[in-house]
């Protein structure tokens, strides 16, 4: 793993980056826990693959973490991808699914799928932007670059929890808490 606050450019892309998404995201409209979570259908890449990503689907086998972020290989997504990777295990062992979704090509994203992601999670390509547009988490300040926003769905097909910030590391911990307590509150008594 490499070190990422020594990293030269870190700080500087963090700084850039924090202007950026950190003042645009003050006026989004993102769905609200209990709103129903959109359909959708989309292509991905796992480990270098391409695999088709079916919402309805993942949602019969328990709760779905549906993060978008804004750009493959910049700095903070690369960490936050890092981070799901590092922490899949927590979430497979509370029955979830990730999925990675940004305005990224196919063929970035297989790239990132066997990099940063290591292979442990899919990441969906929406290129038109019409699932993030469903999903409010279009970036208002840069057209075509999905925000920093993370979703538990659950079976039911609603909202469970909604995050939304500028650290990705934060992203990881609130959706993996939510999925945890989903689960406890599933468990028999």
């Amino acid at each position: 793993m490499i070190n990422r606050l020594k990293h030269p450019t870190f700080w500087l892309q963090t700084l850039l980056l924090t202007c950026i998404f950190g003042f645009a995201s003050l006026a989004q409209a993102q769905l609200k826990v209990g709103d129903a979570a959109p359909s959708f259908q989309a292509l991905g890449a796992l480990a270098g693959q391409a695999v088709e990503f079916n919402l309805n689907e993942a949602l019969k086998k328990g709760p779905v973490v549906l993060y978008f972020y804004p750009k493959a290989f910049t700095s903070g997504c690369t960490i936050e991808a890092q981070l799901f990777a590092e922490s899949i295990n927590d979430f497979k062992a509370n029955q979830a699914t990730v999925v990675g979704m940004s305005a990224d090509n196919m063929k970035t994203l297989k790239e990132f799928s066997s990099g940063p992601c290591a292979g442990k999670f899919i990441v969906a390509a929406d290129e038109d932007q019409a699932i993030i547009k469903k999903y409010d988490a279009a970036l208002k300040v840069w057209p075509g670059v999905a925000d920093r926003i993370s979703y538990v769905i659950t079976p039911d097909q609603k909202i469970y929890a909604m995050y939304e910030g500028f650290n990705p590391e934060q992203h990881v911990k609130r959706t993996l808490e939510a999925v945890q307590a989903y689960s406890k509150a599933q468990a028999p008594k």
